[in-house]
């Protein structure tokens, strides 16, 4: 509670900070162990327990529901899938998680926590933890990181696809259609997050001057999900071009206007679909399926998803400045897509985003240096160049 949940992380790291501190406790269940009582009397993991807790970080556990067994209850012998582990990322979150969490709590609960040889033998325990985390794979991916954005003739493609008369558009409902073009331009005129796109209430938008405010809301009491989706950047005001929110507008007043239990909040996009969540705030797994439908039925969509708009975003931002005759310096551009993307400055995340583009921009100056060098031999044909 006082450090993590409290630091407003998002639902995924809280779930998976309790998941490893579930892993050890299971841990200390099965060695016969009291935790608290061991770091109450300054008696701290030796480098075989250290060892044994690696080990233990890379068994398997069966996800089991409430509803199964006697009162939900299992042995953790009956959770184990034997002769099976999990991937190096998973083990490699556990430790980092008991690492973190036993130097907490040591120093919480030891009695001699201002000793320095105490205080010492606690930071070990801690590194020693961290040690023993497998490998993380190599971030340098430059040769084989795939294409993020949509080229060309995929963009031609979707658009089409999303459009309400389409005889692609692989949607019957004509006002689930219209919602579904609409996230879709959304996403690609703004470049936003599924979870930014999803937390858009009517109130965020200012029709007078076209404009809309990504809000980070936290646990709102409000949003009926149990999976509330989260805005993971900063606040920010976007402008919009006037079709843009000439289509929110419509949405709001035809389409959304028509949906029941829909007048209950402002969240933007609601579920159409009859059904008990008829009317409610679109729910992530919604959201997905839309592009999940779209891949399925047009083959030529296979690698489409939502944040694959927000990687295209950012390459049409670098063609325009590219292309402008006087343009920003490449701080100020940075410090201009940071804003726009709800990034921190310097932050790094922007070169991220800009990679497909430096690439092709790489290629065209190697080729064009190629084409300056070569020299061909006298007497040399052109097939032989």
């Amino acid at each position: 509670t006082t450090q993590v949940r409290n630091r407003s992380l998002s639902y995924s790291s809280m779930e998976s900070t309790l998941s490893g501190i579930s892993v050890l406790l299971n841990f200390m269940d099965e060695s016969k162990e009291d935790l608290e009582a061991r770091f109450k009397a300054n008696n701290f993991f030796n480098e075989e327990e250290l060892d044994a807790i690696r080990d233990y970080c890379q068994i398997k556990f069966t996800k089991r529901t409430m509803n199964e067994g006697m009162n939900g209850l299992f042995s953790l012998e009956e959770l184990r899938v034997f002769d099976e582990k999990v991937s190096s990322q998973t083990e490699y979150a556990r430790l980092s998680v008991i690492a973190s969490y036993v130097k907490w709590l040591a120093e919480y609960l030891s009695s001699g926590s201002r000793d320095k040889i105490v205080a010492l033998q606690i930071v070990k325990m801690a590194k020693g933890l961290q040690a023993r985390r497998p490998p993380k794979k190599s971030r340098n991916t430059n040769t084989k990181q795939d294409e993020k954005g949509l080229d060309s003739k995929q963009l031609e493609l979707v658009f089409e696809v999303f459009r309400s008369d389409s005889e692609l558009n692989p949607f019957k409902d004509e006002a689930v259609r219209q919602r579904n073009r609409l996230m879709f331009l959304v996403l690609f005129y703004l470049g936003l997050r599924g979870g930014e796109l999803l937390n858009i209430r009517i109130r965020d938008i200012n029709f007078s001057s076209n404009q809309l405010v990504v809000v980070r809301r936290a646990d709102e009491q409000d949003d009926p999900r149990t999976y509330q989706p989260l805005v993971k950047t900063l606040d920010r005001r976007i402008p919009l071009k006037n079709t843009l929110a000439d289509q929110i507008h419509q949405y709001i007043i035809k389409d959304r206007k028509n949906v029941p239990n829909a007048d209950k909040h402002d969240f933007l996009f609601v579920t159409h679909k009859s059904g008990p969540t008829q009317g409610q705030p679109i729910s992530k797994s919604g959201y997905k399926k839309v592009f999940e439908v779209v891949r399925i039925t047009c083959p030529g969509l296979y690698n489409l998803h939502g944040h694959k708009l927000r990687h295209t975003w950012n390459e049409r931002f670098s063609e325009l400045m590219d292309e402008m005759d006087s343009p920003p310096s490449e701080e100020r551009q940075e410090e201009m897509r940071s804003y726009l993307m709800g990034w921190k400055a310097d932050s790094g995340t922007a070169a991220i985003y800009n990679h497909r583009f430096v690439k092709n921009k790489s290629n065209e100056a190697a080729l064009s240096l190629q084409e300056n060098m070569v020299r061909v031999p006298e007497g040399m044909s052109d097939l032989e160049k």
